[in-house]
């Protein structure tokens, strides 16, 4: 038998007066965590929530969403964390997908009203059977002890559904054990130097697997202090990356990208990087003009993971006791096996790139309640990516896109990935994302949307030509659009099939 809800318990004993959460002025200690959300779990089954019940949390970066996913843990449900930005019409399919039978919803406001949206979407789904204002946790929990006794649920029983993100359609609830996270959330102690006591910046939302697997459950793991940060701005996470010594910091590559935007001379970044002895980024392989740029200004490198919401995430990182690799997103993390497989799904050599596929013991049950999709992506066990890939010869694996990104031009595969590094590379540019967009003669052509630099101008034509030099004649962007913002998920990836 095994809880996920371990990870928070055995924390709670050994360190119970540690500061477990900060946020806006207010700490939390371990002991005061674990018992909340032992009250989260009373609460929960004097209300009939039962093992296996599926209850949504709906949560921005705030001390009530750890004590709301644990105390569902101890109680035996199914986490379905959501992002707060969904409306109405997206939660009530997901309420409906999971069958969830509670809600808990923070209140928003008037531009993000979150509780109201998911009071609406359950009313449309017959399994809701109430929804729980966050505002109203304290008064919620007031009549519990919060000794609450943990249910034993199986380590193969789902702990968290976590739904991707959509961008290739309806959203899919990717149903991950308690094993699989709890192993996930235990590859920090392998993969950096123990510290006795990390502070780390939680920037990435904790609705998705990022932030709630690697940076919330492997440091309460490990008896790190949380600094909750609501909702991502490069100005205020400067500011905490000071003002609480931070040790250890976890983004995407947007956010990297946006502290150079903020601090294009490296003034805070350079006295944060005193303190900072972990960074690391995955979500999307980090540009190597951005890693270089960002290691200049703060002195501390950024060490690259990859994974996926169907993994739990983690399945590679760059190792601490070998030089980093800059464009690599490093090797296989421990009872993870990687192979790059053909369209025949057979392995092809190193340096052949092809599709990532993955086994072991993080990778996903399977979609909630869709078998043919399950089986589409999980073929002779092996779980098949979408992503690009290839080998070097001493085992680093390096992304090189999606491949329903790519680009075919003239019969030639272009990948937007590289395109993407050379314009990035370029000191006007931002961001940037490259697209093949439908050209009667070539089958697609490419395309280029940018961002400039804070006080920089873009002349798409130069750019053009700057690109010309540096790429192959098939590779280049014939069409470049300056912009003032791309349109990106809340998790900082850019959302390609909004451009046009």
């Amino acid at each position: 038998m095994l809880n996920l809800s371990v990870l928070l318990e055995s924390t709670a004993r050994t360190l119970p007066d540690r500061a477990a959460l900060v946020c806006g002025g207010e700490t939390t200690t371990y002991a005061e965590l674990d018992a909340s959300s032992g009250k989260v779990a009373q609460a929960m089954r004097e209300r009939g929530v039962r093992r296996g019940d599926r209850v949504a949390l709906i949560c921005p970066n705030l001390p009530a969403f750890p004590v709301i996913y644990f105390g569902l843990l101890k109680a035996g449900a199914v986490v379905v964390p959501l992002n707060p930005l969904l409306k109405q019409r997206e939660l009530s399919f997901i309420f409906g997908d999971c069958g969830a039978v509670a809600v808990f919803a923070w209140e928003g406001n008037d531009q993000l009203p979150v509780l109201e949206n998911a009071r609406a979407a359950a009313a449309e789904v017959d399994s809701v059977r109430r929804v729980l204002g966050i505002g109203e946790l304290d008064e919620l929990l007031a009549p519990y002890s919060g000794e609450a006794e943990t249910e034993q649920t199986g380590a193969e029983d789902t702990a968290v559904i976590i739904y991707t993100s959509g961008t290739t359609g309806l959203p899919k609830g990717a149903a991950l054990t308690h094993v699989s996270l709890l192993l996930n959330a235990r590859t920090k102690e392998q993969l950096v130097p123990k510290a006795d006591h990390d502070v780390v910046l939680v920037a990435l939302p904790l609705y998705h697997v990022f932030g709630q697997t690697s940076v919330m459950n492997g440091n309460i793991y490990g008896g790190g202090t949380l600094v909750l940060l609501p909702r991502f701005d490069p100005d205020t996470a400067l500011d905490l990356l000071l003002e609480h010594r931070v040790s250890l910091f976890s983004g995407v590559p947007s956010m990297f990208q946006a502290f150079l935007q903020v601090d294009p001379e490296g003034t805070r970044l350079r006295e944060a990087g005193k303190t900072l002895r972990v960074v690391t980024s995955g979500g999307a392989p980090l540009p190597v003009p951005l890693f270089e740029r960002f290691a200049e200004l703060s002195g501390v490198e950024v060490r690259q993971g990859y994974g996926l919401s169907e993994t739990s995430p983690t399945v590679t990182f760059s190792p601490w006791d070998e030089p980093i690799r800059p464009a690599s997103v490093g090797k296989p993390v421990w009872g993870v096996d990687i192979e790059i497989f053909d369209r025949n799904d057979k392995p092809l050599p190193a340096g052949s790139v092809g599709e990532i596929v993955i086994r072991g013991h993080c990778v996903m049950q399977g979609y909630f309640n869709r078998p043919e999709a399950t089986a589409e992506a999980i073929r002779d066990g092996w779980f098949h990516t979408g992503d690009l890939g290839r080998f070097d010869e001493d085992g680093y694996l390096y992304v090189v896109d999606r491949v329903k990104d790519l680009i075919l031009r003239g019969g030639y595969n272009v990948y937007p990935a590289e395109v993407e590094q050379v314009l990035l590379a370029h000191p006007s540019v931002a961001f940037c994302a490259v697209v093949g967009e439908p050209h009667e003669r070539l089958g697609q052509e490419v395309v280029a949307y940018v961002v400039p630099r804070t006080g920089h101008e873009i002349d798409p034509a130069g750019l053009a030509a700057w690109a010309r030099e540096r790429l192959a004649e098939y590779k280049y962007p014939r069409r470049i659009e300056v912009r003032d913002a791309l349109p990106m998920t809340a998790t900082g990836k850019i959302l390609k099939r909004s451009l046009g």
